[in-house]
């Protein structure tokens, strides 16, 4: 259970600067990468979203920075309505959200309601030697409307829930941001989700209605 409700009754007692933060960098793409739960709440998450945003899409997210007691700051997906994320969310057509669980295993679980870009992912990430699987189970399917990562343009995003096992995989100290490093498999994952964000963001660009020719004169 979460300790608020809502980003409001979680700002009434939370002081932005010293217990969470918020970062993001709005670019006109139809791809926005957001990690909700990022920084001390789902170690990790953060640096994943954005190295996989980097300059090619929108970035959010919403750390946890303090030193202990992180875990308060959660707002589930369903729920998560903070403004500047709500924001970049729906400027998107599509929102590709990252979040961390505790499985122990090295494995994506991949959610959402966009089922092309879930099985582009998929593949992409077999190919590549990641273990990854369509999301099933209750609680991290993401396939409520109301979930920030279908709030784009499209109402159809993608949620990846990492396991701990695989971010672990990923990060050196995953626990100390301070000393915290990057492995090899931290660069192989993002490349290859890059890679199938690309192609989802010219697809999308592709479908854009086009607007009004203009004559010659």
């Amino acid at each position: 259970m979460d300790t608020y409700q809502n980003f409001a009754e979680l700002a009434r007692n939370e002081q932005e600067g010293r217990d969470f933060s918020i970062l993001f960098r709005d670019v006109d793409s139809p791809v926005a990468v957001m990690a909700p739960h990022g920084g001390g709440i789902e170690p990790g998450t953060l640096d994943i979203a954005g190295a996989l945003a980097g300059r090619d899409f929108a970035f959010y997210a919403f750390s946890g920075i303090k030193k202990s007691g992180n875990r308060n700051l959660h707002l589930t997906s369903n729920r998560f309505d903070e403004p500047i994320g709500l924001q970049i969310a729906q400027k998107a057509a599509v929102v590709v959200a990252v979040h961390g669980n505790r499985e122990k295993s090295e494995v994506v679980f991949v959610g959402g309601r966009s089922n092309v870009l879930k099985q582009r992912i998929c593949r992409a990430l077999a190919v590549a030697g990641f273990r990854a699987e369509i999301s099933d189970l209750p609680g991290i399917r993401g396939i409520r409307p109301e979930n920030i990562c279908n709030r784009g343009t499209s109402g159809e995003g993608v949620q990846l829930e990492m396991s701990r096992g695989l971010r672990e995989k990923m990060f050196e100290n995953i626990e100390r941001r301070s000393l915290r490093k990057k492995t090899p498999v931290f660069y192989e994952f993002v490349d290859t989700i890059k890679k199938a964000l690309l192609a989802e963001a010219i697809c999308e660009l592709n479908t854009r209605p086009s607007g009004p020719k203009r004559r010659s004169l």
